[in-house]
């Protein structure tokens, strides 16, 4: 586990016990960014009081950590790398598909986890999701900041609405 992820004392326990089903699935079955993301999902979990995680087993709780990382990047897309089916992670961990769904839909709903959310999009996956760019403009249209003029990305980025100022990546990647 990260150093940086703090985990109170009363749930370092159940942490560690979801953690011991949780590592290895992200090291064997997805990538490092899935198991950042899986970690720090974990860890958030554990810190929100009460903890969800007090109730349940720790098989479900890592279905459900692993299928709501998942849900958000379409790891069930088979276009996609790594791809794995839902019900193959329920499977991995001997959770129902009914609980691995419910466990899911309780993170999702408790930290109000939505398709596309940029919060739990994989950082390789950050310039491909159209959550992140769009804005409302103060005329009522919609736009997506990449087109926009560069003043207008860096104070998006300044307000913390965007990861990068994307005509400085543009510029950098267009350089020799």
């Amino acid at each position: 586990m990260s150093d940086q992820l703090s985990v109170p004392a009363t749930m370092r326990g159940k942490f560690d016990a979801i953690w011991a089903l949780l590592e290895p699935f992200c090291r064997e079955r997805l990538n490092e960014e899935y198991r950042r993301h899986c970690e720090e999902l974990l860890a958030l979990l554990a810190r929100k009081r009460p903890s969800p995680l007090a109730n349940g087993t720790a098989a479900a709780w890592a279905c459900a950590v692993v299928r709501t990382i998942g849900w958000v990047n379409f790891l069930d897309d088979r276009t996609q790398k790594p791809h794995v089916k839902m019900t193959d992670i329920d499977k991995a961990f001997a959770v129902s598909s009914g609980t691995g769904q419910a466990k899911s839909k309780t993170i999702r709903d408790m930290l109000k986890i939505r398709t596309f959310d940029p919060r739990w999009t994989l950082p390789s996956r950050l310039d491909r999701n159209p959550r992140l760019w769009t804005v409302t403009l103060s005329n009522g249209l919609i736009a997506d900041i990449r087109y926009l003029p560069r003043e207008v990305q860096v104070e998006a980025f300044e307000r913390g609405m965007i990861p990068y100022i994307p005509a400085d990546r543009k510029m950098d990647q267009d350089s020799p």
